[in-house]
């Protein structure tokens, strides 16, 4: 069955969160990947994204400067809290569900499910740092960002997916 096109959302630097020029992205109703972590995986897999974990996510605000993050939910639902606790906004994320954040777009689990389950993982060749918006750190984290380079392909629906024309476009 096709996706529906997913939504995007853009959120402004605080100072502390930076956030990013490039949307963050969202797909619902994602079959691959509700209610079977090894398939989510093997989805990512396949569209170049790595480093796989299975977990939740985090409670506190926090954004990685050195890599961009796809996060597929397998099982449960959250309310996730993306763009920091200044621009942020909520957001319910629920089994099929794959939320992809550019580097930099702060992120937060607000409330969540006994089941939730999410598999985290990043493009191929990136590897994650851990921020909390520490403004002392603001322009490093910007500087790291800029570095970033795009993803080789979508993680959900591959080298022609819409996240490529998105964050092409900026």
């Amino acid at each position: 069955m096709p996706l529906d096109p997913p939504h995007t959302r853009r959120f402004d630097d605080d100072g502390s969160i930076p956030n990013s020029e490039l949307p963050v992205v969202i797909y619902h109703g994602v079959d691959e990947v509700a209610g079977d972590a090894a398939a989510c995986e093997a989805l990512f897999d396949s569209n170049s994204w790595w480093r796989f974990w299975r977990d939740g996510i985090y409670s506190f605000h926090h954004f990685h400067s050195t890599a961009h993050e796809a996060l597929g939910v397998v099982a449960g639902r959250a309310e996730v809290v993306l763009g920091g606790p200044v621009n942020g906004e909520r957001f319910e994320l629920e089994a099929g569900d794959v939320a992809i954040l550019p580097a930099g777009t702060g992120h937060c689990n607000v409330g969540s499910s006994g089941d939730f389950l999410v598999v985290g993982a990043y493009p191929v060749g990136q590897d994650w740092d851990l921020r909390r918006g520490d403004p002392a750190e603001h322009d490093e984290a910007v500087a790291n960002i800029g570095r970033v380079p795009l993803p080789a392909a979508d993680p959900v629906r591959g080298p022609q997916g819409p996240l490529m024309e998105l964050w092409r476009s900026g």
